[in-house]
């Protein structure tokens, strides 16, 4: 079981080798995954800036995170974060990110700084940079 859920913007933290990328390598040592919104938004970015499918694969496969799936009830729990998040500017994967730790009952990991002002009962977040 995972130990650690990974937002977007913490896996492309480490893609991309930006600040904080160390850390979320030690979270995949230490059993991270991702929920497959998120990766569908790292697969997005990546595309955006010019890689090919295959490329994108290969990436996350070399890293080897898991991939949680994102069901009706989390997708439930997703929408009900709306208008606790959404005075921050957190959207659709970011509730996603949220509602998977919270079904999982783990800590989230991201890179996005606004993630620090919410006070959400239950949901531990931890930032990479």
């Amino acid at each position: 079981m995972a130990r650690l859920l990974l937002d977007a913007s913490a896996l492309l933290a480490l893609i991309q080798r930006e600040s904080g990328a160390d850390a979320v390598r030690d979270a995949l040592r230490d059993d991270a995954a991702i929920s497959a919104v998120n990766l569908a938004e790292v697969a997005a970015r990546l595309h955006q800036q010019g890689w090919a499918t295959e490329d994108v694969a290969a990436a996350v496969r070399s890293l080897s995170v898991g991939i949680l799936p994102f069901d009706s009830e989390t997708a439930l729990r997703s929408g009900a974060l709306r208008s606790a998040t959404a005075p921050f500017g957190l959207g659709l994967g970011d509730r996603a990110c949220l509602a998977t730790a919270a079904r999982q009952g783990i800590p989230a990991l991201t890179a996005d700084r606004a993630w620090l002002e919410l006070r959400l009962p239950g949901i531990e977040i931890r930032r990479v940079r």
